[in-house]
């Protein structure tokens, strides 16, 4: 509690705007910007990068043929050092087991590179600590983290091979992060993890958000009309075009704002009274107890409890109320009950979501769903809440995401990782091929069907060798003087055809 409180000391109250920002602001991939014509963490200024003790975390092949993420640390002091890597043990193995990036682990390899830090955390105040990238919050609410030495975190990343994706990662436990050309997250048990899906999902995918009050809408999860929709393979109804899910979002505030037991915060909205549920949404901190804090619709209490495990640390709730709104004017109203905590317990935002008597809330259903950024446009996403780009405590991507995430991955890779070359006695070539492990080369199960098509063929007229097809070797009778290779990878959590990404060709020239 004291830690929340030295962070949230000098907050004052800010007033109420609707969709004032998003979450964690971030850039996105197609963001990233370029020195002189040369991509931003490719570019050099000649600074010497931080001295790095890397260790491998997760990896699963050589780096020339692997996304390798690396994170960096900033505010673990000499002291702090084996505390860093377990952190990023924690988070490559949270983000990695089962979920999230469980399906396209075989193209990753994770890894940790360590330098001391002369101060311990992340500044706050807009003012950066004594650490290796200079990592701190804006303010002193638990939102954004941002660095203030970008040119050294490049030269980090430049120094090793290791680096496609660099990830700061700051010595905090609190909420906290940014996505861009470099992912910031907080060492937070809860936050972290969550907060690294996400940022990784615009970093990696290039796609927009998905919850409400954000500004960026673009990607394969995004439509702003209902007739140029990149996920209609994944409709539930694919006979049919889907109807759009009616919903409407009244209020959407983020007051970040200290509570206190004088005065309840409130704000009023309107309602059409068109619909038959609604969900409330509040996200808090510094809260220690269900009994610490009320929130009511028009005096009627909505049911919010605490999440015993978050702490202190900021936690985002969902709280559904089966009745209709009535039309016109409503009230919503967070109160401190808990003067003890007056000076750490934060409203950091809130929103109110009503819901036609139609809408689908199956988690498992495609179709077109209204989502309403900080100027309340209308955009569409493919499901209600079950991508983490939306709701940003699910561990799992909408398939249209993971789609999206295979063929970025497999458009920085080859399939054909390795060849052989054996000449017999009697001039015959044994040529071998290794592959990416997918399909029947996964090491360990996979819940989704794969499966590789390996086509060879020959001489100047490509004639296909069959007795080779679906082989990972093929004999070249002698006096063959050119053949090659196609390999396609197939997966039923990929509908794109003819992606390039999916195809890997080799043709090799036999020296007589």
């Amino acid at each position: 509690m004291d830690l929340l409180k030295t962070l949230l000391v000098a907050l004052v109250a800010i007033p109420v705007t609707f969709g004032q920002f998003c979450e964690h602001q971030w850039e996105g991939k197609w963001a990233d910007h370029e020195v002189d014509g040369v991509p931003y963490l490719q570019a050099r200024d000649y600074i010497d990068p931080p001295d790095l003790e890397i260790r491998p975390l997760i990896v699963n092949g050589p780096s020339r043929n692997r996304v390798d993420l690396i994170f960096f640390s900033d505010g673990y002091t000499l002291e702090e050092k084996e505390k860093f890597f377990t952190d990023a043990q924690f988070l490559a193995e949270n983000i990695t087991n089962g979920h999230t990036f469980f399906d396209v682990l075989p193209l990753l390899n994770f890894w940790a590179g360590y330098t001391p830090s002369t101060d311990s955390g992340i500044g706050t105040g807009g003012v950066p600590k004594n650490t290796v990238y200079g990592l701190y919050r804006d303010g002193t609410e638990l939102r954004g983290v941002y660095y203030d030495k970008p040119e050294i975190a490049r030269a980090a990343c430049q120094s090793t091979d290791a680096c496609d994706y660099p990830i700061l990662l700051g010595n905090d436990p609190l909420y906290g992060g940014l996505g861009g050309t470099f992912t910031v997250i907080t060492s937070s048990p809860i936050n972290g993890p969550a907060i690294l899906r996400h940022e990784l999902g615009h970093s990696i995918i290039g796609v927009g958000e998905e919850y409400d009050g954000g500004q960026v809408y673009t990607g394969v999860n995004a439509a702003h009309n209902a007739s140029s929709v990149p996920w209609t393979s994944w409709y539930t109804n694919s006979s049919a075009e889907p109807k759009v899910q009616r919903s409407n979002m009244p209020i959407q505030a983020y007051p970040w704002t200290l509570l206190n037991t004088t005065q309840s915060w409130s704000q009023s909205f309107v309602s059409a009274g068109s619909y038959n549920t609604h969900l409330v949404q509040v996200s808090l901190s510094g809260v220690t107890s269900t009994n610490d804090l009320r929130v009511e619709i028009d005096d009627r209490d909505v049911g919010w409890e605490i999440n015993p495990v978050v702490g202190v640390d900021r936690y985002i709730y969902n709280m559904k109320v089966n009745e209709a709104l009535t039309p016109g004017d409503h009230e919503i109203k967070v109160t401190l009950l808990n003067q003890e905590i007056e000076g750490s317990a934060q409203l950091c935002n809130l929103e109110v979501i009503e819901y036609g008597e139609e809408f689908d809330f199956d988690a498992g259903y495609y179709g077109l769903y209204p989502t309403f950024s900080d100027t309340n446009a209308t955009s569409f996403r493919p499901t209600n809440d079950l991508c983490l780009m939306r709701s940003v405590y699910s561990v799992d991507f909408c398939e249209a995401c993971i789609e999206g995430l295979w063929l970025s991955l497999l458009g920085s890779v080859r399939l054909i990782e390795n060849y052989t070359e054996i000449v017999d006695k009697e001039g015959s070539t044994l040529v071998k091929i290794d592959l990416l492990p997918l399909a029947k080369y996964r090491q360990g199960e996979n819940s989704y069907e794969e499966a590789y098509e390996i086509i060879w063929y020959g001489g100047e007229e490509n004639i296909i060798l069959e007795d080779w097809t679906n082989k990972t070797h093929a004999f070249i009778v002698p006096n063959t003087t050119e053949f090659g290779i196609v390999v396609r990878f197939w997966s039923e959590q990929i509908r794109a055809t003819n992606h390039t990404a999916l195809v890997d060709r080799r043709r090799f020239r036999l020296i007589p």
